[in-house]
């Protein structure tokens, strides 16, 4: 457990992590997260936060571990480039944009998108294939192709159904959140105080809109992503520190080592968990003002 990224809550304070929405809009299941109310906002109970991330952080510390594969799901325009950023930094995957009906359930109609994607891909980049023709095939198929890769390129790879879905927003995720509940996969989600959390196995209360928050989500998933494959290579028998000091790529494992090795200082980094008490002044500091979302 001491490999798992610590949460703090001054992190979360700082992020905004604590403002809900106005409580005309919430949703009653949400009650027991909710600390109070201030200026007609509810106020997410930081305290449970940070030990349900914690919780968290360790499915995907655990599944990572034992070779799993985690997908970012955030398609909102203010998590989207976020998503992909931190779901590459860990080497894992990612949908940032439209979820496609049947993305998990008809996985064999999404193999034949991607391998449409590559063909697309191959005849664009050979010079002498492309001449072969117009101008105007040449922009259709261009359009296809970045179309393809918007909604595609951040699972190109993944080969199957994920072992874990983590998404910002389960509102606006609702069909991913229904296919994974269909095929048996956990979801790991952010859920704000106008969403139901029925049904999510790894829930993390807390605003789902604000950048700075949706980001340390992101971060503290990819840097628990990133200490499970060091310790898989660790278990593995493979030397981390001097692998990645020397660059090495000599095998299958040394590749995600590469994605560690440019994101190795998001690994550790140590805080200590405040006390009830120290939630209480910083609720009552300037800390607390901020928009209204």
């Amino acid at each position: 457990m001491s490999k798992v990224p610590s949460v703090a809550i001054s992190e979360l304070l700082d992020a905004g992590v604590h403002f809900g929405h106005k409580k005309s809009r919430w949703n009653p299941k949400m009650a027991p997260y909710i600390y109070g109310i201030r200026d007609d906002v509810h106020i997410v109970d930081l305290q449970q936060t940070a030990s349900l991330a914690k919780h968290a952080l360790k499915a995907v510390y655990d599944v990572v571990k034992n070779n799993g594969k985690v997908l970012f799901v955030g398609t909102k325009v203010q998590a989207s480039s976020i998503v992909a950023e931190y779901a590459s930094k860990c080497g894992q995957f990612y949908v940032n944009h439209r979820w496609l009906g049947g993305m998990l359930t008809n996985w064999g109609t999404i193999i034949k998108s991607i391998k449409k994607l590559e063909s697309l891909e191959k005849t664009l980049s050979d010079p002498e294939v492309s001449e072969t023709y117009t101008k105007k095939e040449l922009l259709e198929m261009s359009r296809n192709c970045e179309k393809l890769e918007k909604s595609l390129g951040g699972i190109r790879t993944l080969g199957g159904k994920p072992d874990l879905l983590f998404i910002i927003d389960t509102n606006k995720e609702h069909l991913a959140i229904k296919e994974a509940q269909k095929l048996g996969i956990p979801i790991l989600a952010v859920v704000d105080t106008n969403s139901d959390p029925d049904g999510i196995d790894y829930l993390i209360p807390g605003n789902d809109d604000a950048i700075r928050s949706i980001k340390l989500y992101c971060q503290l998933i990819s840097n628990a992503a990133l200490a499970g494959i060091e310790e898989a290579l660790v278990q593995s028998g493979v030397d981390v520190g001097e692998l990645v000091s020397s660059g090495g790529d000599r095998h299958a494992a040394a590749k995600k080592v590469t994605k560690l090795k440019t994101a190795k200082k998001l690994v550790s980094q140590d805080a200590t968990a405040e006390t009830s008490a120290e939630f209480e002044k910083a609720m009552e500091s300037n800390k607390f003002e901020g928009e209204e979302k």
